[in-house]
């Protein structure tokens, strides 16, 4: 009965269009008044600030102020500039600038969405210049843009490991490999597309090694600031909240160098910081509270109990977990999928044997998919709201072969598990 209500309330507020936050947490009051045993409407408070106040979370504002600063302060531009110089002449073209520009852009930023958002806005005046098949163009930014979540830092790992309690340097060592070999999958991928219907491609942005040996130092900022925030946490000489807030005085620094650094760089970038830091505390407080409202009703246990009663064996649960994280990525926001299922699913992973470190890299990858898949594709509509015309469709059929892409790569991290740990473990 309390699946049935809950399930009933969630898809009728979500259909009228509220926002997911309010969904969630108009959910967990529902739940808790009619179902739980205990004063719920006494322990909202109690949970949103004892949840609120836990020093790993400042780290969240920090990484997307970074990136913030990045974009305003042309640091991202001249990365896009630089690497298209390098990647134009490959099969794919410019296509492989995306990708390329998405994975350095990810290792500062933290926020699939902030990488899509802004090497769309780099990059399809180029794709129309070169007369690029905007649909393929689109949707390789898109997929581009998952990686934000996986390469670190990344804000969804710092919310897996805030949640598991988890180790957030390993997490971020571990996507490191993965995050490098799903780019180069990407890019391999797109090679092999251009390569067989050349009309995806435009042409060739023209370049000479004079340029390209030129634009090289515009790739030393994103470098810097990327060995900064990595190397310090790595060395141990700081916690990742310190690394971002060293990443942010980094980026203020090669800001004043590049002389973009304003008073109104600063306030847009603060503001932009606002919304995004505002939109994902606001989700993570009300899943964290409708997360309590279903332990105490009974409800993760008996979950949890059901999915260990099947007795399959672990690489079938985790088939059948991944599958299940595809089905409800096609509704369900990345974010709040996360933070609605972790409680849930990851102690049953970690019964089975399952390091928590390598689980959070799996999932990381599933969410990925689910922002390029519809409807809920978040990342699809960034990109579509950015390029403005033409239909929406165009990026999801753009994006459907990195879809396939990352599906075979799933069960590759399922199979050979060492991808993930070897450089965690170098770490003990």
């Amino acid at each position: 009965m309390i699946v049935a209500a809950g399930l009933g309330l969630l898809i009728v507020l979500l259909l009228l269009g509220i926002p997911v936050a309010s969904v969630l947490g108009v959910l967990g009051l529902a739940l808790g008044i009619f179902f739980s045993p205990l004063p719920i409407h006494r322990a909202v408070g109690e949970i949103a600030w004892s949840t609120s106040t836990d020093f790993i979370l400042v780290a969240i504002p920090m990484f997307v102020l970074l990136g913030e600063i990045l974009l305003r302060t042309g640091i991202a531009e001249r990365t896009y500039a630089a690497l298209s110089q390098w990647l134009s002449g490959l099969p794919g073209g410019l296509v492989h600038a995306n990708i390329a520009t998405a994975t350095v852009f990810a290792a500062t930023s933290g926020s699939s969405v902030a990488t899509a958002a802004t090497i769309s806005t780099l990059a399809m005046p180029q794709a129309r210049k070169y007369g690029y098949d905007e649909g393929f163009f689109a949707g390789s930014i898109a997929a581009g843009g998952t990686l934000g979540i996986l390469i670190p830092p990344s804000i969804n790992l710092i919310v897996y490991g805030f949640l598991t309690n988890t180790s957030i340097p390993k997490l971020f060592v571990a996507g490191i490999v993965p995050g490098l070999l799903l780019s180069a999958c990407f890019m391999v991928v797109t090679a092999v597309l251009s390569v067989r219907n050349p009309r995806l491609v435009g042409k060739h942005a023209p370049t000479t090694w004079h340029r390209r040996l030129a634009v090289l130092a515009d790739l030393l900022p994103i470098l810097v600031l990327f060995l900064i925030v990595m190397g310090s946490i790595y060395a141990g000489f700081a916690t990742p909240t310190e690394a971002a807030a060293l990443g942010v005085l980094t980026a203020l620094g090669l800001a004043a160098i590049y002389r973009t650094l304003s008073l109104k760089m600063l306030r847009d970038a603060i503001e932009g910081t606002l919304r995004t830091t505002a939109m994902i505390m606001f989700i993570l407080l009300a899943s964290y509270f409708l997360n309590f409202v279903l332990a105490s009703v009974g409800l993760t246990n008996t979950l949890r109990v059901f999915i260990e009663s099947i007795h399959l064996a672990p690489l079938a649960t985790m088939l059948l977990i991944a599958a299940t994280y595809v089905v409800l990525g096609f509704f369900v926001e990345t974010l709040s999928l996360m933070v609605l299922t972790i409680p849930i699913v990851a102690p049953v992973v970690v019964g089975l044997g399952y390091d928590p470190v390598w689980f959070g890299i799996v999932l990381i990858v599933l969410v990925e998919t689910a922002l390029i898949t519809p409807p809920v594709g978040l990342n699809l509509y960034v990109v579509q709201g950015i390029r403005r015309r033409g239909s929406i469709s165009d990026v999801v059929r753009g994006s459907l072969p990195f879809v396939a892409v990352m599906s075979v790569f799933i069960v590759i991290l399922l199979l050979f598990p060492d991808l993930i740990l070897f450089l965690p473990r170098m770490m003990q």
